[in-house]
């Protein structure tokens, strides 16, 4: 079996990571409650490794009702107490009422915009941006578009919403498409898209 080229931040020696490069990362994400996952989680991870993340997504998923927004925006001090003792997600007081001040914002975007994913695509002119990047230097923390995703929705009331994690919630949607000239999932994805 030939040998696949990859995305060079990646870590071959995790399969769990491996799948999600070549699965999910890039493709782009039209659905509002996937697109509100990516957020939440893009959120936990600030100051952190992705790999962190994405160790504990199943049970972020299970913590916060699957990602229900309308179930989410319900939770209170108890529940806020509740997950500080679940060992399985990451234990941040203040980024777990970001996640729950977030859900109660996309709601809003939700109920005004019509869609929260149609909202975020915006900032990229509803079509994915398609990188050049030929090196792990060649990524940019942050771009034009990330940092203006991330003023509107701190203007809105979102929190752990800078415009690095915004850049990186648009690379793991499909917002833009960051993969390697050389990473074997680039063109499949411009394929499909």
């Amino acid at each position: 079996m030939p040998h696949k080229q990859r995305c060079p931040w990646l870590d071959l020696s995790k399969a769990d990571y491996v799948d999600y490069h070549d699965r999910e990362w890039g493709v782009p994400v039209y659905d509002d409650q996937k697109m509100f996952e990516f957020l939440t989680l893009e959120s936990a991870q600030a100051g952190l490794s992705w790999y962190t993340v994405l160790k504990k997504r199943e049970n972020y998923r299970s913590a916060f009702n699957q990602f229900n927004a309308l179930k989410m925006a319900e939770y209170g001090d108890r529940d806020v107490d509740r997950l500080m003792q679940n060992s399985g997600i990451i234990r941040n007081r203040l980024k777990i009422s970001a996640a729950i001040n977030n859900a109660r914002c996309f709601l809003e975007i939700q109920s005004r915009e019509g869609s929260f994913a149609n909202f975020l695509w915006q900032f990229v002119d509803g079509q994915p941006i398609v990188g050049e990047r030929y090196s792990l230097e060649d990524f940019p923390a942050t771009t034009n578009e990330s940092q203006k995703m991330s003023m509107e929705l701190k203007r809105l009331g979102f929190k752990f919403v800078g415009p690095t994690i915004c850049y990186a919630h648009m690379q793991a949607s499909g917002m833009v498409n960051d993969h390697l000239m050389d990473c074997f999932r680039r063109n499949e994805i411009l394929a499909d898209n």
